[in-house]
């Protein structure tokens, strides 16, 4: 590893452990040159995912437009944003556990509108409005009383 100091080669680990719930490894590094500490993580390299969009068109699976995503709809909201990493690092998990190379993006956007119900009604109908693509406001009007059925 590279020390982002003085760019020398030779380091060594000071202190490894895991984070992540045991997904990534955190090790302290200590640069056998200059003595500057620094930090790095390790993980699993997977196999990109592709995500099939409705069109019929692929893109490769981002994690930070997931969580873009999720920031958008949460906005203004009493929610904290270590819930909000949670929920992403959940979806995230669940969708590689499930699929090896491609997923639907109907099944990512149903597992988001899945986690936003749980959490906040209202970052579920922001987001609803725009996965389900609402067109008027009979369709809002709609999406909150199956909410509130549901709540029943």
């Amino acid at each position: 590893m590279r020390c982002p100091k003085c760019g020398c080669q030779d380091d060594k680990v000071i202190d490894s452990r895991a984070s992540r719930e045991g997904a990534t490894i955190r090790r302290r590094r200590e640069c056998l040159k200059c003595g500057h500490r620094f930090t790095t993580y390790e993980e699993i390299e997977r196999e990109e995912l592709m995500v099939i969009k409705r069109d019929g068109r692929r893109e490769e699976f981002s994690r930070e437009k997931l969580l873009s995503g999720l920031k958008k709809a949460f906005q203004k909201r009493p929610v904290s944003p270590q819930v909000i990493e949670d929920l992403s690092e959940k979806i995230v998990n669940e969708i590689r556990d499930e699929y090896e190379r491609e997923v639907p993006g109907s099944a990512i956007g149903e597992r988001v509108m899945k986690g936003l119900r749980e959490i906040d009604e209202v970052a579920y109908v922001r987001f609803a409005s725009v996965y389900r693509r609402f067109q008027e406001a009979t369709d809002f009007v709609h999406e909150v009383k199956k909410l509130e059925e549901n709540s029943k």
